[in-house]
């Protein structure tokens, strides 16, 4: 039998009670939530439909999934090396389960996390140890917090059938910013879900524009009074004859002393383009994610200001997202022992974000080796590299020495007298 078969078993007895009321609430919520300002509905799917939050959890879930995320172990000696005997480094590095890889594990990670800011994974232990790590869709889960402070979770399969509770051991649940509540995370859709709706609504009108030609409706006046019969033939020759794409340009025939009034398009229609513009700012402002990362450039942006931004991102939204993984992963899958006695722990490296900028990464080496505030050991650490030896000093600039006082003798040099 499958896991999902062995979580969710149909025969025999129930292993939970059926869905509650507070979950189907919160699934109607979910999926059918009201209509924000804008008159659009916003959920998870008709966010994604936004082209700014697809490109925002995009950037987001590929800052996750693209990064080398390994295990290391501190030895005793102060080196480092790659933990490939613990079962963490191959679940991260190879395959968690048995239908994804780690990148696109992660990925789907990444996703849920950006656009719900909770993430949801079961923990498969076999005799101990953890062989499985297999991820919730974060609408199939409800998150209960009991009288002593212990969380259980909720889970409806989504083939349908009984849901099942798991305990806080069993769940690796990783949550974002903003967290209110410290055990349970604001979701993004909800909270930026005028910015998202207003994004949606301007796609609609701008299509609605172009459905009919991108061209401004007018006045079409004739002489006398029209029957209700013949105001449907009117309006219908008009939608198949004027109206649309393929009739833009075509010149207007009129007969019975008609006029047609072209109306002018006002200052709102003419900044139509602009809200649309202005709405990919918002979003990202929203969800955390540079305009530039999502393809939105500045007309005054140069290629310098570009790449200080590019670094900006790698400051400011993946690392963020980076070492709250990293927290999440050394206190939920490793343990205490695994961490205080085992020198275990989990590592993103960065540095793969600097790749584009070696000139950059050098010269800021160079200044703390040189400066005195670095040991090249240091820098190596930096770079996941392991120390060499005689290169845990700090180099000491001679126009900083103190030249009222002696030399001290290096241990290496003969002493006076010797």
């Amino acid at each position: 039998m499958s896991l999902f078969g062995r979580l969710f078993r149909r025969g025999g007895q129930p292993q939970a009670k059926a869905l509650g009321d507070d979950a189907l609430n919160l699934l109607r919520e979910i999926y059918g939530p009201p209509e924000v300002k804008s008159g659009a509905r916003v959920n998870y799917a008709t966010a994604l439909e936004v082209t700014t939050v697809l490109a925002c959890a995009r950037v987001i879930a590929e800052s996750l999934s693209t990064i080398p995320l390994k295990i290391y172990r501190m030895t005793k000696n102060g080196n480092r090396e790659e933990a490939t005997d613990h079962p963490l480094y191959e679940l991260f590095d190879g395959k968690p389960n048995d239908w994804q890889d780690a990148l696109e594990f992660r990925d789907q990670i990444g996703t849920h996390l950006a656009l719900v800011r909770n993430a949801y994974v079961f923990k498969n232990y076999v005799r101990g140890r953890l062989v499985e790590l297999i991820p919730f869709e974060p609408q199939t889960v409800m998150v209960t917090r009991k009288p002593d402070y212990s969380l259980e979770y909720r889970v409806t399969p989504p083939m349908g059938g009984p849901s099942q509770v798991f305990s806080q051991a069993q769940i690796w649940h990783i949550r974002a910013h903003p967290n209110w509540s410290g055990w349970f995370s604001s979701e993004i859709v909800r909270l930026a879900r005028e910015a998202i709706g207003l994004g949606l609504a301007t796609e609609e009108a701008h299509a609605r524009l172009h459905r009919n030609g991108a061209n401004v409706s007018g006045l079409y006046s004739i002489t006398g009074t029209l029957t209700e019969e013949q105001h449907k033939k009117l309006t219908a020759w008009l939608e198949s004859y004027v109206s649309g794409l393929h009739n833009s340009s075509k010149p207007l025939v009129l007969d019975r002393d008609a006029k047609f009034t072209q109306m002018q398009m006002s200052g709102v229609d003419a900044q139509h383009l602009e809200t649309r513009r202005f709405q990919i700012e918002e979003i990202c402002r929203a969800m955390g994610v540079l305009p530039i990362m999502v393809g939105h450039y500045d007309k005054n942006s140069t290629y310098a200001s570009a790449e200080q931004m590019f670094l900006a991102h790698a400051v400011y939204t993946a690392r963020p997202w980076h070492r709250r993984i990293e927290k999440a992963i050394d206190t939920s899958l490793l343990t205490l022992e695994e961490r205080t006695t085992g020198g275990l722990y989990s590592k993103f490296t960065d540095t793969e974000l600097l790749r584009g900028a070696p000139a950059t990464r050098a010269a800021y080496y160079n200044a703390g080796i040189t400066g005195g505030w670095l040991t090249r050991n240091e820098a190596r650490g930096f770079e996941e590299l392991n120390p060499i030896g005689g290169l845990d000093v700090p180099l000491m600039p001679l126009n900083t020495v103190d030249g009222t006082k002696p030399p001290v003798a290096s241990s290496a040099e003969p002493q006076p007298g010797a």
